[in-house]
């Protein structure tokens, strides 16, 4: 009965970890990074040509999640693989129906703990540390970023491997629902200290009252303090949440408003 190594998982998981993003095509997105990690997979356990061209079509079918913990996909993907090298009934539409059903309440996990948490947190450290032009701050980031992925995904992998079938019931449950939710608002409230720790926005107007000349600034301080920061960020939010502008374009938006203010004396 075929038994897949430990070197040809390892080979699997380094491969979607070095490759799950290198090549894009619109109609499938991550499928063909996905299909080259299940290579060293299929090799070992199909020796018939026509049993390696069929793994390797099924595994080219559309595929899309967040990649970090997507990962755990590819471990129950390939026991399900290794069961089926074994005789289990396992079609190729139950692979890929598995594969579907996952791969967006993981991504729904995955995209609110990784880039909307775990990130900025780890953002927010390291520009306190760079914060007198010290590379200590990237430094920082990079590693324990790249250390802490790497840890966490192997596991996953292995966990989903180990799991098969039952990790579905895991991520679909209700109460994997309750745990996105509550990761998402984490994620909004770091988000927002953030926004308030970094984000400063100023004006420069004043006026006069009685001979007394009264700074804007001053004033709304003393009542909403950081207001205009606040201000600030929900209109970029407003923006590209609602109105669909682009990144690109909402950091040309502040550019050129920053330019006016200073000229018109608002900033």
């Amino acid at each position: 009965m075929p038994k897949l190594s430990k070197k040809t998982l390892d080979r699997s998981w380094l491969a979607y970890s070095q490759h799950n993003l290198t090549s894009m095509s619109f109609d499938r997105l991550q499928a063909f990074g996905y299909c080259w990690s299940m290579l060293p997979v299929i090799n070992e356990l199909y020796k018939d040509p026509q049993e390696i061209k069929q793994a390797m079509k099924r595994h080219s079918a559309f595929y899309n999640t967040e990649p970090q913990m997507g990962v755990i996909i590819n471990g129950i993907t390939i026991g399900m693989e290794e069961q089926r090298a074994n005789g289990e009934p396992i079609d190729d539409t139950t692979i890929n129906s598995i594969k579907l059903g996952l791969m967006g309440p993981i991504a729904g996990i995955g995209d609110s703990m990784i880039p909307g948490t775990f990130i900025p947190i780890l953002l927010s450290i390291a520009l306190l540390l760079s914060a007198n032009g010290s590379p200590v701050g990237a430094i920082f980031y990079i590693i324990t970023y790249v250390s802490l992925i790497c840890f966490g995904s192997y596991k996953l992998f292995y966990m989903g491997y180990h799991l098969g079938l039952d990790a579905v019931t895991l991520f679909t449950s209700d109460k994997a629902y309750r745990v996105r939710e509550g990761i998402s608002r984490l994620g909004i409230l770091i988000m927002g200290g953030i926004a308030a720790a970094y984000v400063n926005l100023n004006t420069s107007l004043s006026f006069q009252q009685n001979s007394v000349d009264i700074q804007v600034q001053t004033l709304i301080d003393n009542i909403f303090p950081k207001l205009l920061p606040l201000l600030s960020v929900l209109l970029c939010w407003y923006l590209m949440s609602k109105k669909g502008v682009s990144p690109i374009k909402m950091m040309l938006y502040l550019f050129l408003g920053t330019i006016v203010g200073v000229l018109l004396n608002v900033f």
